[in-house]
């Protein structure tokens, strides 16, 4: 079983979709009376907030070029867990329509998987710390779910809510007055998502004919049938180009068409049964 190459980017797509929460932050300066002199996009970046922490210790003066500046974000994926109380049965599945071939697919019931990720924010002043801080937790209460496609093909598409387990704060300031200050807050994330196996065709293909039988009782054993209903997909469009639409379109009909439906009713008294795997009265 395993060998068999999927890709569907479901860990890459979740990552993504968190990191995109926070790419649109801001921070302002005014003056005493209220004018805003300055508006700065807090930048967002992949990567551990040690990384920037060392940067800012080996290049702390702000007059040279490669300085890093702030407040700046940084944030990283940090753990990847089996969350057994959103377990479904393993051995259940789903149709799905490939929307590249259009042709029908199963898929198995995707196995549940909690992503831990940090987002780590650093700032000089104590008032560009407090903005972030506060377009943030807001939106936490404690979870925030966002819509992720995890598989385009078959447009498989679910809310992953995204819960904030945890801030810490903290203040690098050390050291005499030439040292440049850095005002650490950490937040910490779990998202849950889904992860999904290889997506195989479906053998069954389409339903072509359902069948339902009304008994007198709810006696599975003793009781016996009195009326039949049937529905069976009819077409709507002449597939063949015959010139006419009739049961010849019926058998070409395919999944993710527009087609119709025959019904039938059928009553009976003869006390017979039907076996769905014979497909026949007995």
């Amino acid at each position: 079983m395993l060998g068999n190459y999927f890709y569907h980017e479901v860990i890459r797509k979740t990552i993504i979709g968190f990191g995109t929460l926070f790419n649109g932050i801001e921070v302002r300066h005014d003056t005493s009376d209220g004018t805003v002199v300055d508006i700065k996009r807090v930048p967002l970046a992949y990567g551990p907030a040690a990384k920037f922490i060392a940067r800012l210790d080996q290049q702390p003066e702000l007059n040279k070029a490669v300085a890093i500046t702030l407040p700046r974000m940084s944030f990283e994926m940090t753990s990847i867990a089996y969350d057994a109380t959103r377990k479904a049965g393993i051995t259940q599945t789903f149709k799905a329509v490939d929307n590249t071939t259009n042709k029908l697919k199963k898929v198995f019931l995707p196995v549940p998987y909690n992503i831990g990720f940090e987002l780590s924010l650093l700032t000089k002043l104590n008032d560009d710390a407090l903005q972030v801080v506060e377009q943030i937790l807001p939106f936490f209460q404690p979870s925030f779910s966002i819509t992720i496609d995890l598989i385009s093909s078959i447009g498989e598409k679910r809310d992953v809510p995204i819960t904030l387990t945890n801030v810490n704060f903290q203040d690098d300031y050390e050291g005499d007055f030439s040292t440049r200050r850095a005002l650490i807050y950490t937040f910490q994330f779990v998202a849950k998502t889904y992860l999904y196996g290889p997506i195989a065709d479906n053998p069954e293909g389409l339903i072509k004919k359902v069948i339902v039988d009304q008994y007198a009782s709810v006696d599975t054993v003793n009781a016996r049938r009195e009326m039949r209903y049937t529905a069976t997909p009819t077409a709507t469009k002449d597939y063949n180009s015959d010139g006419a639409i009739d049961s010849d379109d019926n058998d070409l009909i395919v999944p993710g068409d527009d087609f119709g439906f025959s019904e039938t009713t059928e009553f009976f008294d003869d006390g017979k049964g039907y076996s769905p795997t014979r497909q026949e009265d007995i």
